[in-house]
């Protein structure tokens, strides 16, 4: 074995070569891999000695340049056109998460006025339309918001820039640029937002996670507009299974191409922001800014008699035949229920309906304060899986919270909202799913939904009413009349109650699906 050629280190060769860890020539005035690569030399330019120098104390790792990247650049969103949405959250590009960046970039140009003319869109323009029934909160979504986020809170600037990129969508929908960063900006701080959650809800970080829980639900109601995912694209259905009590099964097999799909994105993102408000409740409870958001709602008041006086009292006729089907013994064939006993269901059913009712008679009085909107979010879990059960009740009070959507038709992201929802529902008693007397049968429960929803409100733009004659209530009337039965004109007796019942340690709420 021949000897090892000795070799001589050297200290003296340039910087740039020093930096990349590779062999310098120490040619002079240019070595050999500056000038191989077309870089500037700090044997030819001592000045580039100083940046270079920057650039070694300053290596790219996590927490630092990469870090404030925009989701744009981080994230290589495409288009819905290219993704294939099956319903769930790992396959749609609204909740993809955001790739790790293996080198420093510098942020394009292009990027940073992108992100200026979101922050300025948002300031002058979107932050009103959360303010349109409360414009006491005007300053907390234009100046307070910006400025929590500004100290430190990436999920929340993400939120903000979101919901900017969506409303300039709705301006100008084939804008590409937007779509694209409506979908980064909100995968970026759905990101961020379930990983601090998974760190723990602390005094330092409740108050944003609040915001971002509203953001991200007004994201998802706001979004409803653009999407087209009333059309499932798959098999023609299957027979249905049938329930012990007569009626058809949760959810079919497989759905027919072109059937209606409930927008339950809704419920589980304002679910989340009463979540996050109960499990953070002892943070958030002394804070200005979330009282202040949290005490411009309407005074939630609710009658529980839903009597035939009430206006959708009628949505609760049957109700009690119903529940004595749900108690019927199943045949011996029939397989076990692996659902709650019976003993807990039909109580619990009872109270999903007659406080879903309560909720839609305290909106319909003053759906101009923006109390339709409570609806989602005030719902019991259990509506929720009766409307997952397709309930033939449950979809007619879904059809009547949709129609009092029409009442905000002016706003950009409700805008066309109770026709589309309110026509998309009663087509589900017009297929097989519920037979062929299902629409006869439930009509009576659906035409004034269908007679909101169809109903030319040439006067939403500029705050007009729906003549009383036509919705059946005097808003400003009926609004005067809670007023004085108001006591104490706040949420937080009803939070307080919440946040007990979740106890100190309660659930994380979920990211929204």
């Amino acid at each position: 074995m021949p000897p090892r050629r000795s070799h001589k280190k050297s200290r003296a060769g340039c910087r740039r070569c020093k930096t990349r860890k590779i062999k310098c020539d120490e040619v002079h005035p240019r070595c050999g891999n500056c000038l191989k690569h077309g870089v500037a030399c700090d044997f030819e330019n001592p000045d580039v000695l100083a940046d270079l120098q920057t650039t070694a104390a300053s290596p790219s790792t996590p927490g630092s340049t990469a870090d404030y990247l925009s989701p744009v650049v981080r994230n290589a969103v495409p288009s819905f056109s290219s993704v294939p949405y099956n319903g769930s959250s790992s396959t749609h590009p609204l909740y993809r998460a955001p790739s790790t960046p293996t080198m420093s970039v510098t942020t394009p140009m292009s990027h940073r006025l992108l992100e200026l003319k979101l922050m300025h869109h948002y300031t002058a323009r979107t932050c009103k339309t959360f303010t349109f029934t409360a414009p006491v909160t005007e300053d907390i979504w234009k100046i307070t918001v910006p400025s929590l986020a500004f100290s430190g809170s990436q999920h929340l600037a993400d939120a903000i820039l979101a919901v900017a990129a969506l409303h300039l969508r709705s301006l100008a929908p084939n804008d590409r640029e937007m779509v694209r960063a409506s979908h980064a900006y909100m995968a970026a701080s759905l990101a961020e937002y379930s990983a601090t959650l998974a760190r723990g809800i602390n005094d330092t970080n409740a108050e944003s996670l609040f915001l971002t829980a509203a953001l991200i639900a007004f994201q998802s109601t706001a979004s409803r507009v653009f999407t087209k995912d009333e059309l499932i694209l798959g098999p023609q259905g299957a027979e249905d299974e049938s329930r012990r009590d007569g009626l058809p099964s949760d959810k079919p097999r497989h759905p027919s191409a072109g059937c209606y799909v409930i927008p339950f994105a809704w419920f589980h993102s304002f679910q989340g922001v009463k979540a996050i408000t109960a499990a953070s409740w002892q943070f958030l409870r002394s804070s200005s800014v979330v009282t202040q958001v949290i005490n411009s709602q309407a005074v939630l008041q609710l009658n529980f008699s839903n009597g035939p006086d009430t206006f959708f009292g009628h949505l609760l006729d049957g109700l009690e035949a119903e529940l004595s089907a749900m108690a019927r013994p199943r045949p011996p064939s029939s397989p076990p229920d692996p659902s709650a006993s019976i003993d807990d269901l039909i109580p619990s059913t009872r109270q999903a309906y007659q406080h879903a009712v309560a909720v839609l008679n305290w909106a319909h009085k003053i759906p101009h304060k923006g109390a339709p909107l409570a609806f989602p979010a005030t719902v019991s879990r259990r509506f929720i899986e009766l409307l997952e059960e397709r309930r033939p009740r449950a979809l007619a009070i879904l059809a009547c919270f949709f129609a009092l959507l029409k009442s905000m038709d002016g706003v950009w992201w409700l805008q066309g909202m109770a026709r589309r929802e309110v026509l998309g529902v009663v087509s589900l008693f017009n297929s097989d799913f519920f037979g062929p007397d299902a629409y006869a049968e439930w009509w009576p429960h659906l035409e004034w939904a269908m007679r909101i929803a169809l109903y030319e409100h040439v006067g939403a733009a500029q705050g007009v009413p729906i003549p009383a004659e036509v919705w059946g209530a005097d808003w400003f009337a009926e609004e005067e009349a809670l007023g004085r039965q108001a006591e104490g004109g706040s949420y937080f007796r009803h939070i307080e109650m919440l946040s007990q019942m979740v106890g100190g340690g309660g659930s994380v709420p979920p990211v929204p699906e």
